[in-house]
């Protein structure tokens, strides 16, 4: 199968010829329709994760047809259109017995634990507990950011942050993760800020629902912005970039008993940022991480998608193709384009 594969760290992926997956007793392999190109796959291409083995293939936000199964899968057949989180459960352990596969003490991701989708086709493990149906009428580039950016923003939004109608809800950083949580919450009935530096992702985020947007490059405090806006502060606040400016903020916008999320990751230097202590115990700030979400939780999403509350169809932005993504994923450090960037020819 051709594929996009790197030989050491922040040193330029190269398309190749590799041999093609096959799939384990409990997996199956998946023809890639559609793979996200996400900030996380720069991070383990920069060598920030330490679960990455060399040579490698990067890749985990994707949506396919299911193209050959193993002999213990009972769920799914050749043909079925999936999407799979971007992290997956083990099964066995105790976190995946309460539930909460994404944070599995055995978790496989891939793209970072196992060779990903930037490729014509992905093996994916333990798929009768970790794949997910597509509706019909959904595209595979859509489908493809449901696995990591949207999902996420869903459980950051939803399940940890609790986000409610009325309430304000402050979003750092408009990439994928941000534009995404700007929709949810607004689907929820809360009043969104969208803070960002880049005035094109500022216009599309109000094109999503957010009331109010801040520019961080125009003004001389973001919190203080945020709380002007709020009356007060925001009820919940989401850091969807990672960055320990953006953390900063998030959690100095909080009103009294706020929630702030992490959902952008904080890896390599960033890994420990400062945090206001001295706000969060006198204020009894709650933060939260969210670090994906469960394949069983993805009903609730794909209704709120089927009833019309929310499209992340609106957050694709440019389609390219598997050679394109090279240039995609090394660049996005220092540039990311309006919307989701999906690869769709292979």
């Amino acid at each position: 199968m051709k594929a996009v594969l790197y030989e050491s760290f922040q040193t330029a992926p190269k398309v190749v010829t590799v041999e093609d997956p096959t799939p384990e007793p409990h997996g199956v392999v998946l023809k890639v329709e559609a793979t996200g190109v996400c900030r996380s796959d720069w991070h383990g291409w920069m060598g920030h994760d330490p679960d990455i083995e060399l040579p490698h293939i990067p890749g985990h936000e994707l949506a396919g047809t299911v193209q050959a199964v193993g002999k213990d899968v009972r769920n799914w057949k050749v043909g079925d259109r999936v999407t799979v989180p971007f992290v997956g459960g083990c099964g066995s352990c105790p976190e995946c017995h309460a539930g909460h596969q994404q944070v599995c003490h055995a978790q496989f991701q891939p793209g970072f634990t196992h060779w990903g989708s930037f490729a014509e086709y992905v093996g994916l493990h333990k798929a009768d507990l970790n794949l997910v149906a597509l509706p019909e009428d959904m595209s595979f580039a859509t489908a493809a950011s449901l696995g990591c950016r949207f999902a996420t923003s869903f459980r950051a939004v939803v399940d940890q942050g609790r986000a409610g109608a009325g309430q304000w809800v402050a979003v750092h950083g408009c990439g994928g993760v941000g534009l995404s949580a700007v929709m949810i919450a607004t689907a929820l009935g809360a009043n969104v800020v969208a803070i960002d530096i880049d005035e094109a992702k500022l216009a599309l985020a109000r094109d999503l629902g957010a009331v109010a947007c801040v520019n961080g490059a125009t003004v001389a405090d973001v919190a203080e912005a945020v709380h002007e806006v709020t009356k007060g502060g925001a009820h919940v606040s989401l850091d969807a970039l990672g960055h320990p400016a953006t953390c900063f903020n998030s959690v100095n916008s909080l009103r009294r008993r706020g929630k702030h999320v992490q959902v952008g990751l904080m890896l390599a230097d960033h890994a420990t940022p400062a945090v206001p202590m001295a706000r969060v115990i006198g204020w009894e700030l709650e933060i939260l991480g969210s670090h994906g979400m469960q394949a069983h939780r993805y009903g609730a999403m794909m209704e709120m998608i089927s009833s019309g509350k929310m499209d992340p169809a609106r957050l694709v932005g440019r389609q390219i193709s598997l050679e394109e993504s090279v240039e995609a994923l090394t660049s996005m450090d220092s540039f990311q384009s309006v919307g989701a960037t999906v690869v769709t020819r292979f």
